[in-house]
């Protein structure tokens, strides 16, 4: 840049000979300002957009394992460079195109007020924003809950999931005490009927952990992506609901993707895919379940106060279980027998907490903002952008038939999540 400014300058100069003595002094006096503003634009360059905050912010040292080779690279958040850079960009992209999906149903459109006009383009603004956020939130989540949960000498999924539902209620009280959101009135009935949703909520993310600690990102992902699978069984089974024809059919490329991922993924072990598995049963099944509890709640909560609740409970219920299962081996002592850098091990968890209870009520205020099919298709676009974000940052294998199959599963979902909302299932 500054060289850029010097030329231009000289360039001006030359060719305006009848310019007065006083205008060649202002021009000079503006190409020096460019120049000045070039030099302090130029040494902060290699900072990154951010350059102050990435200047000042001190980087941990590396988190290591003796003789284990594993190691954490330094918190690299502030910088857009490198592969953190590419994983921003793709989220940036993917983001931008899914918010930009129309809602299918026009009149919910209007009224909710998304006309033309400054008003139209500064709720499309906001809500890209948010999207944008909630796939960066996501992303981190998986890339720093899959470095602590890679380094620790011994797999403690239950442990991890306790600080992480700790973190998410230590800011659900602070947003009620703040009176950023009203703070619920709960009864004794509602406590009853919410706390098998919280049950399987803690046991969905204890599986998550689980098959993260086990198998690559992009795997747990793509055998995730067979959820639709769960929701169809269990609605059944305890809604009566009976899908359409092109609903099961749906179901197909779902199932035929992940057994073809299955067969060619590099890091696969049984461990890993049951744990993903079992995530999808207790995730799906605390969503049948909160259509049979609440349907009828005449006192309902709304959404935010509803997952705040449920995120309270599954930390009280995950204690027992961290404290029974783990709870002799997470000591101070024994970690730093290992080699383990405490400090940075608990910046990390802490940073996948914050990200994990981010990205969920996000999650719930973009649903109260676009219609259920708009929602639907902006996560499944998230599956697909935290997949190849994985894959990028974690450098993992994927071969052709890898890719194909997990493709395959992802249009599954997609065609899935169209059908169920624009055909009502038929009730048994």
């Amino acid at each position: 840049m500054m060289q850029g400014a010097a030329t231009a300058a000289t360039t001006s100069a030359s060719g305006a000979s009848s310019w007065s003595r006083s205008t060649r002094a202002r021009a000079a006096a503006v190409a020096s300002r460019h120049a000045g503003v070039a030099a302090a634009a130029s040494s902060s360059s290699s900072f990154g957009p951010r350059g102050a905050l990435a200047a000042a912010a001190p980087q941990l040292p590396l988190l290591r394992v003796r003789g284990g080779g594993c190691r954490l690279r330094p918190l690299s958040l502030l910088s857009d460079s490198g592969r953190n850079g590419e994983v921003a960009k793709a989220a940036a992209a993917a983001a931008a195109a899914a918010a930009s999906v129309p809602a299918d149903d026009g009149a919910d459109a209007a009224a909710r007020g998304e006309g033309a006009g400054a008003g139209g383009i500064a709720a499309t603004v906001q809500l890209g924003a948010m999207i944008v956020a909630w796939y960066l939130l996501n992303i981190y989540f998986n890339i720093y809950n899959k470095q602590v949960l890679g380094v620790l000498p011994l797999p403690l999924p239950y442990t991890i999931t306790a600080f992480q539902l700790a973190f998410g209620s230590v800011l659900i009280f602070l947003m009620w005490a703040t009176k950023l959101h009203p703070a619920p009135r709960l009864s004794a009935a509602q406590l009853g009927k919410i706390a098998p949703l919280a049950l399987g909520h803690m046991l969905g993310t204890v599986f998550t952990n689980m098959s993260l600690g086990k198998v690559a990102v992009s795997f747990t992902h793509t055998i995730k992506a067979s959820e639709p699978l769960f929701t169809v069984l269990l609605s059944g089974l305890f809604l009566g609901e009976v899908p359409s024809l092109p609903v099961l059919g749906s179901l197909v490329p779902i199932v035929g993707g992940v057994a073809l991922a299955s067969f060619t993924e590099v890091s696969f072990n049984w461990t890993g895919f049951w744990s993903a598995m079992a995530s999808n049963l207790t995730n799906q099944s605390r969503n049948v379940l909160s259509k049979k509890l609440l349907a009828d709640d005449k006192d309902a909560m709304d959404d935010i106060n509803l997952f705040s609740v449920i995120t309270v409970l599954s930390f009280l219920l995950s204690c027992p279980l961290m404290l029974f299962v783990e709870g002799v081996k997470f000591t101070p002592g024994y970690l730093q027998s290992t080699g383990l850098n405490l400090q940075e091990l608990c910046v990390r968890a802490a940073l996948a907490g914050f990200c994990f209870h981010g990205y969920q009520k996000l999650s719930y205020l973009i649903l109260s903002r676009v219609s259920p099919v708009t929602h639907s298709v902006a996560n499944c676009v998230k599956r697909v952008v935290v997949i190849v974000s994985s894959v990028l940052f974690f450098s993992t294998p994927i071969s052709p038939v890898n890719a194909l199959g997990t493709g395959a599963a992802l249009g599954g979902v997609f065609l899935y999540s169209r059908l169920t909302r624009t055909k009502k299932p038929k009730n048994a």
